[in-house]
Formats: structure tokens, C-alpha cells, sequence
């Protein structure tokens, strides 16, 4: 007989988790997306008839109103750790089956309640009055059955328990559709065999499903059966690295509350430390006394001492408030969490002292503490059509990810070599023929005039081309007049062998890059 299991499911947690971060109203209709499909929706979202599965543009037009997130495997989980930690609070033992779904055996927390409707009833409760509203709890022989006893819950009843009776699990399972076993290659063969629901599945010879189906087969076939033997295999609890820091009264200036977290910086660094662990991605959460909560997870190209931890609390402190060192709303509670976390011996010192980037390192971390998160930047090259594009400043010791993929096609982009030096602010420029004619571009991107002289900078006489390239015609944004853009891009080198990247628009020369 298989163990009689209690199954927590909090229906959509995808939706709430990431609705949760993106503060979205809770009846807003919500879909999470993943590779530009519906990964799961809300009940508003369903309401318009937004299904899982359906492309983002399909589900948008079935709801114009549609608030789209992506969806983020660690956030789900993130957010569903105190869910389990509350469960984990009245009764030991819990198994997370995935985000929003979680498993305990009903033997012992049905003894110290009274029964496992009782047990129950008192897990629905205590999650109640975390905030978790919306969670049903299925009782039955097995995780399997358990869980769908929890996700078909009979709604006629007004209860959110559905306990399946012991020995019953066969017959609560027989009508349920064969896609709930979750295997889709199994399901369409079923199907075509004419075996639509887990009761016709489960009368097949055990014998015949493992010759015909193999081990997975003849698994999904003990679930149909209710015969589900695997046993609850209960977590076993991270250690809590997390440190929170409240203010009674509040505070309302940046010095004070950095000056507070510098104890509590020091503690989170060393418990990281005793477990041979350093933190490179730290996430800060501000509480402040309006009831706004900000978060903003920080990176480390190295990893965080306490002073770096500090640090981050004032930036983000500073971006929320004044230039007078106050803040819009004062600050009840800073929570500091380990987003992401390594082994010490990674980036443990060198046998002969720093190496040469880590010296550099220090020295950037000391002129961004003196002057500030923004103050120290480096460039990302991504994708894009001009030069400027392609670049992206990256505060120091924050991810290197680009503004746009340079995975992506870009039509009318330069070939390589890239210029190494852009201007922020594009030059005047000249270019003429051999005519003295200034060169234009027609709409067809044909060259009127063959470029004989230019001036770069427009404030040296003309000079001879030696060569030149182009044009490269980019045509941007043709759908918004206000940011529409029409230019041709050209590579000319002078006979002094310098060479500059040249953009005409509407008939006029610039110069965007020189190559050295």
C-alpha cells in the first residue's frame, strides 16, 4: 500500500511569484512567458481565454490588457521558500516537489491534529495568515494521487481539501485525463491506442506495458494504477545566511542606515565564510514606512567583503533619495540575501600575492565608493548598426550584458575591424568630389560623386582619399516619424593612412569613429 501523502499546491505560483516582484495588482491579467509562449497565466488571463502554451502574440490578442513577465526559475523559487518554511514550522519533514507544489507524510501530522482534515485545515490556516490565500491541500495513497487530488479538488463542496479515502486512489484516478501523468510522447501514443483516460491505461498487463513501453512506461503505469511506491524524501533545510536589519524608530537619512548595516554586513560575510563560501551577487530589499518595498540584486566582479555590502546598501539608498543625503519615505527594514553564492578556494589570492586584475580592482572599487555606484564604467560591445550602439557602460562590478544581442542580424552593419575610438558626440565633416561638389547618397543608396577630398573634424582644409568603402545605407525606425532616421555610412582613409568611419544624413557629413 502506498503512503498516505498530504500535497500543499499553490495554484499559478509562477504568476504570483513574478507578479509579485513586478508589483502587479493581484486580479491583473497576468502571463508568464518563456521562449515566447505562455508559460502560465492568471485566472483574469484565463477568463479572456489566454491558455498555456499560446504565443505571445496570439494571447495579446485574446487579451488586449495582458501584462506580460518572463518567467524566472529562481524567483519562483525564491519566493517560495517562506511557503515552505511556514509549512516546515508545524509539521518537519517537507519535500518540494517543484515552486508552488510541496509534500509531507500525513501519518505524523495527522496524530498530533486529530486527523489529516484537521492537519489540513491547520496548514491552510497558518499559510493564510503569511498572505498565501489562494492554496489547496490533497490528501490520498502516494505523491501522485495526492497531488491530483489537490489540482481537481471538488469545487461543488466549497472546501479547499480533498481527501481520496485509503484503498481509493485507483478509483479517484480512473477518469482523469491521460495528459496529467506529464509525459507528451506517451500521451499522443496512448491516444492514438484509443486509451484517453488513466483508468483505461491502468487495466493494460503491467507485463505488456514494460515489454511494449519500457521502464518509463510501466511507471507512468504503477501511477495510473495508484500504486505510486515512491516514498516523501523530506529537504533538508539551507542554512539561513540571510540578515535583516529593522529601525524603530525609522530612519530617514542614508548615513544612518548604512552606519547600522555595517554590524550586520560583517556577520553576513563571516557565516558565508565559516561555510567556505564567498557572496558574488547580493540582493538588498528596502522596506520603507510608505509600505514600498526595493529590491535590486548586486554583482561583484570578484566577491563582497562587508565595506562592498556597505556600499551597496548607500547606492541604492542614494538612488531613492535626495541629493541631501535624505530619503522620500523612511526606512523600516533592510533585508540582505545571497543571491549567488561560490566556493572561497575560486577566488582565493595567489601564492605570490594579487594578480594584476584583482590590484586593479581594488583601485576601481576605491574611486566607486569615494565617488559612486555610476562613477566607474566600462564598455560591453554588443549588437547594433552604428558604433555608438554597440556599446554599453556597465557600472563597474555589475553583469556585462549588452543593450542588444550581437547574436542578432543587423542589417547595414559595419564588417569588422570595429573603430577604437567613438565620438559620444558625432563631428562635422566634409567630403567632396573631384569637382568640389559636395558627395551625396541618393534614396536607392547610390553614391552621387566619387569622394576625392574630406575633412574630418571640420576645422582643417581638405585633404586627399587615399581609399574608400561604402556606403552602408541604414534605414531606422520607418514607422515613427519622430524617430525615423535615413543614412549611409562610409569607410574613407586619407593619405596619411588614417582612416575614419563618415555618416551623410539629409545631405550632411559626420564623423562618428576613426580607427587608429
Amino acid at each position: 500500500m502506498p503512503e498516505r501523502t498530504i500535497v500543499v499546491w499553490c495554484p499559478d505560483w509562477p504568476v504570483t511569484a513574478a507578479g509579485k516582484a513586478a508589483g502587479c495588482r493581484p486580479d491583473a491579467p497576468i502571463a508568464v512567458l518563456e521562449g515566447g509562449r505562455v508559460w502560465a497565466c492568471s485566472y483574469a488571463a484565463r477568463e479572456d481565454g489566454v491558455r498555456r502554451g499560446l504565443k505571445t502574440r496570439d494571447a495579446q490578442a485574446r487579451c488586449p490588457d495582458l501584462v506580460t513577465l518572463p518567467y524566472d526559475p529562481v524567483l519562483d523559487a525564491r519566493a517560495f521558500e517562506p511557503v515552505v518554511t511556514a509549512v516546515e514550522a508545524l509539521t518537519p519533514g517537507v519535500e518540494v516537489v517543484q515552486p508552488g507544489l510541496c509534500a509531507l507524510k500525513a501519518r505524523g501530522p495527522s496524530r498530533y491534529y486529530g486527523g489529516e482534515a484537521a492537519a489540513a485545515a491547520a496548514l491552510i490556516e497558518h499559510l493564510e495568515t503569511l498572505g498565501v490565500l489562494d492554496c489547496r491541500v490533497g490528501i490520498a495513497d502516494g505523491l501522485f494521487a495526492a497531488e491530483q487530488a489537490a489540482r481537481v479538488w471538488p469545487k461543488q463542496s466549497g472546501s479547499r481539501i480533498h481527501a481520496v479515502p485509503v484503498g481509493g486512489s485507483a478509483n479517484f484516478l480512473a477518469p482523469l485525463p491521460i495528459d496529467v501523468l506529464e509525459r507528451p510522447e506517451l500521451a499522443d501514443l496512448l491516444r492514438r491506442l484509443g486509451l484517453r483516460t488513466l483508468g483505461a491505461f491502468a487495466e493494460l498487463s503491467g507485463t505488456d506495458v514494460l515489454t511494449r513501453l519500457g521502464t518509463d512506461g510501466a511507471r507512468a503505469h504503477r501511477l495510473a494504477r495508484g500504486a505510486d511506491d515512491r516514498p516523501v524524501v523530506a529537504r533538508r533545510p539551507p542554512p539561513n545566511h540571510t540578515r535583516e536589519v529593522d529601525f524603530e524608530p525609522s530612519a530617514d537619512r542614508v548615513d544612518q542606515v548604512a552606519f547600522a548595516v555595517r554590524g550586520p554586513a560583517d556577520g553576513f560575510v563571516a557565516d558565508l565564510a565559516e561555510q567556505g563560501l564567498v557572496c558574488v551577487a547580493v540582493r538588498v530589499e528596502v522596506s520603507a514606512e510608505s509600505g514600498e518595498v526595493r529590491c535590486r540584486t548586486w554583482s561583484h566582479p570578484r566577491w563582497f567583503d562587508a565595506a562592498d555590502v556597505v556600499d551597496r546598501v548607500r547606492w541604492q539608498l542614494q538612488g531613492i533619495g535626495g541629493n541631501d543625503g535624505g530619503l522620500a519615505s523612511a526606512v523600516v527594514r533592510v533585508r540582505l540575501f545571497p543571491e549567488e553564492v561560490d566556493a572561497i578556494g575560486t577566488h582565493a589570492d595567489g601564492l605570490w600575492g594579487g594578480a594584476p586584475d584583482e590590484r586593479v580592482h581594488r583601485a576601481m572599487s576605491r574611486v566607486q565608493s569615494n565617488l559612486g555606484h555610476d562613477a566607474v564604467v566600462s564598455a560591453v560591445v554588443g549588437g547594433g548598426r552604428g558604433s555608438a550602439d554597440r556599446q554599453t557602460l556597465v557600472p563597474w562590478g555589475d553583469r556585462p550584458i549588452p543593450r542588444w544581442s550581437g547574436d542578432l542580424p543587423w542589417p547595414g552593419s559595419l564588417p569588422p575591424p570595429a573603430p577604437t575610438t567613438v565620438y559620444a558626440t558625432p563631428l562635422p565633416a566634409e567630403v567632396v568630389a573631384a569637382d568640389g561638389e559636395p558627395v551625396r547618397v541618393s534614396g536607392r543608396g547610390v553614391v552621387l560623386g566619387e569622394p576625392a577630398r574630406f575633412c574630418p573634424d571640420g576645422r582643417h582644409r581638405l585633404r586627399p582619399v587615399a581609399a574608400w568603402a561604402g556606403p552602408w545605407p541604414v534605414e531606422e525606425r520607418w514607422w515613427d516619424e519622430s524617430a525615423e532616421r535615413r543614412l549611409a555610412r562610409f569607410q574613407i582613409v586619407g593619405t596619411g593612412g588614417d582612416a575614419w568611419l563618415l555618416t551623410v544624413e539629409n545631405g550632411r557629413w559626420w564623423t562618428e569613429a576613426r580607427y587608429d
